[in-house]
């Protein structure tokens, strides 16, 4: 097993490598064959690669001193105008040298962090700089970017990774690195990370690092800090068989025993309903009730009478789906 982050020793390098969003993919492909582009506004959640895109494309634009054309600069730790008036304009307004392609490219992660005052200042300076420099905004909601800047870019929006392709790319890593990893533990990446390949690498990393025989659920919710789902699950099928007092025991191991808090267990408990095979009306009421119960612990409710009532909610629910 080698040292180093996975997520950055396994980051696709050129646009063939990409993982999934082949639509996108194959747009950035003829943007690179014609030596142009647009300003981008790339629009997506974390981790589906909307940073390792560019940096592909400029890599496949430029070639191996692609970093030489490129600026990256994160909005969240510098969103305000000076940063737009300084490092953006100095960059943007150089020509790019000993380069066949004429502009170079400004890429700006968390761009919905800027302000308005820097989003404004940022559409003039990309309307002036246009011949010298393209822009590439990196963002996850498009509507926080002024309208301005949005007429001006070509849009991409990403989408989370399939689950073939999360687990093929999981599979891969585990593999090069010499990780056993079994079914059990693959899942229960893919579940966790939600869409996330970084965050899915990142905790396959985590998980190799204990120095287990082999990598499965119990190890993978060891890392996350949380429980296995089995256990969520065999406290809803004692509520739904109406064994209150059991399956408030099995409450009581997770909230005190495991130290796992109540918002975690609802969210648990919530994904668990929607894979239940029961009558789609019943999964409406058990989801109404659990955002009842969500919104009052906000309120500052007791976590354990709250689930208690969640329990409760199962077990007349329960009784009702027998008759």
């Amino acid at each position: 097993m080698s040292g180093g982050m996975w997520a950055e020793k396994y980051r696709p390098q050129t646009l063939d490598d990409m993982v999934n969003q082949s639509e996108i993919i194959s747009r950035l492909k003829n943007f690179v064959k014609d030596r142009n582009l647009p300003h981008l506004l790339f629009v997506g959640p974390a981790g589906v690669g909307k940073t390792t895109s560019i940096l592909a494309l400029a890599r496949d634009l430029y070639g191996p001193a692609y970093r030489s054309y490129i600026l990256e600069l994160n909005a969240s730790d510098e969103r305000g105008i000076n940063v737009i008036r300084e490092k953006v304009k100095n960059f943007a307004r150089t020509a790019s040298i000993a380069s066949q392609v004429s502009f170079k490219i400004l890429v700006m992660d968390e761009a919905d962090s800027l302000t308005n005052a820097a989003q404004h200042a940022l559409r003039r300076t990309m309307e002036i700089y246009t011949r010298t420099c393209r822009f590439c905004l990196i963002g996850k909601y498009s509507e926080i970017i002024i309208d301005p800047i949005q007429s001006r870019c070509s849009i991409f929006r990403f989408a989370p990774l399939s689950e073939r392709d999360m687990k093929g790319w999981i599979r891969s890593i585990a593999k090069k690195e010499g990780v056993s990893l079994i079914e059990e533990g693959l899942v229960a990446i893919y579940e966790a990370a939600q869409g996330d390949l970084r965050k899915a690498t990142n905790l396959l990393q985590a998980a190799a690092a204990t120095q287990k025989d082999e990598v499965d659920d119990i190890v993978i919710y060891s890392v996350l800090g949380r429980v296995s789902p089995g256990k969520v699950r065999e406290l809803l099928n004692m509520g739904l068989k109406g064994e209150f007092m059991e399956a408030r025991k099995i409450l009581r191991t997770l909230l005190i025993d495991e130290g796992l808090a109540a918002d975690d267990i609802i969210r648990m408990i919530y994904s668990e309903i929607m894979r239940l095979s029961i009558p789609e009306r019943w999964k409406v009421k058990l989801s109404d009730t659990l955002g009842e119960i969500d919104y009052r612990l906000t309120q500052g409710a007791r976590p354990e009478i709250q689930l208690s009532a969640l329990v409760a909610n199962l077990a007349l629910a329960g009784e009702e789906m027998d008759r």
